[in-house]
């Protein structure tokens, strides 16, 4: 077969066109505002964020919606089924449902909130400093994590109970002496993963100090799993406490949660079912949205995935 032999004129000189050179074919996006393009790409977390949010909604307006206080009883009213007076019924001592749900709502969500909040605080900034020093301080501090791990969470809860008495605020504090140790772990992990990169270098090279260092670079560059852990940490500290005030050592009478409620519900669950359903229910779609949010975060969030 013959070759071709190729010379200038077969070709022609198209030319360039400065100003369309320079035109943005996409805009550019930080870290977050993509994560935040592709978390909205993601129906179930976006329905995640509408269930919590109208989670958090009722909590604060659903008490004031009926005529009644979440400890008030009515003996005339007693155990009655879900009606236009009662929209999710009465307990064994004509206490309205539907306003104690919502009250125990507030607890709930408290619990889980202040828990990872204390959570994110203690195991961030004891975890950074383990992963940055490393060495014998990493050593001894990964070993104290090991003994407060060693300790089951129920002994915490009936320790504190004995020291400090039955109580919302004991419930916050068992939670958090037991659960930031799973934080600082994952913080600890990326600490070393980032602190031998360039960017550290030149942070130190410019004179930063350590704290400095901690603070402004490793820490914000290991939020993306952190975020993610905090959307799984609140449904675990909801479902603790609802286990905890489930077998009688929650919140102490008359206040309310999803927990107690679910407790007292099971007791009369074969005559009046609904007791346990509507609380139960509330749990349930807290924690399915929850885990549905941590999902879309931990997709959202992950570089890999960036397109």
């Amino acid at each position: 077969m013959a070759q071709v032999q190729l010379n200038k004129d077969m070709f022609k000189i198209v030319g360039k066109d400065v100003e369309k050179s320079q035109e943005l074919v996409r805009p550019s996006l930080t870290y977050w505002q993509d994560a935040w393009r592709r978390l909205k790409e993601n129906k179930l977390a976006i329905l995640s964020i509408v269930m919590l949010a109208l989670l958090l909604i009722l909590s604060v307006v659903g008490p004031y919606m009926r005529p009644y206080s979440y400890d008030e009883q009515d003996f005339m009213s007693i155990n009655k089924p879900p009606s236009a007076e009662h929209w999710f019924g009465t307990d064994a001592l004509g206490r309205d449902i539907f306003v104690r749900c919502w009250m125990g709502a507030r607890v709930s969500l408290f619990i889980g909130f202040m828990t990872a909040i204390l959570n994110f605080t203690i195991g961030v900034i004891y975890g950074g400093v383990s992963g940055y020093l490393g060495g014998n301080v990493d050593i001894v501090m990964m070993r104290i994590i090991d003994i407060i791990f060693s300790i089951p969470q129920m002994l915490w809860v009936i320790l504190l109970m004995v020291v400090i008495g039955q109580g919302l605020h004991t419930i916050i504090i068992a939670f958090a002496i037991s659960g930031w140790g799973g934080m600082a772990r994952l913080v600890r992990g990326q600490v070393l993963q980032l602190k031998e990169m360039e960017f550290v270098l030149a942070a130190k090279t410019l004179g930063a100090d350590s704290w400095r260092i901690i603070t402004r670079h490793l820490i914000p560059n290991s939020m993306g799993p952190i975020i993610i852990s905090i959307t799984f940490a609140v449904p675990g500290a909801i479902f603790s406490e609802a286990f905890l005030s489930y077998i009688g050592l929650g919140l102490p009478l008359p206040l309310a949660s999803w927990g107690t409620l679910a407790s007292d519900g099971s007791k009369v669950l074969l005559i009046h079912p609904y007791q346990l359903f509507f609380p139960s229910l509330l749990i349930s779609i807290t924690m399915l949205a929850f885990n549905l949010l941590g999902d879309g975060l931990r997709d959202a969030l992950d570089p890999r995935l960036r397109k």
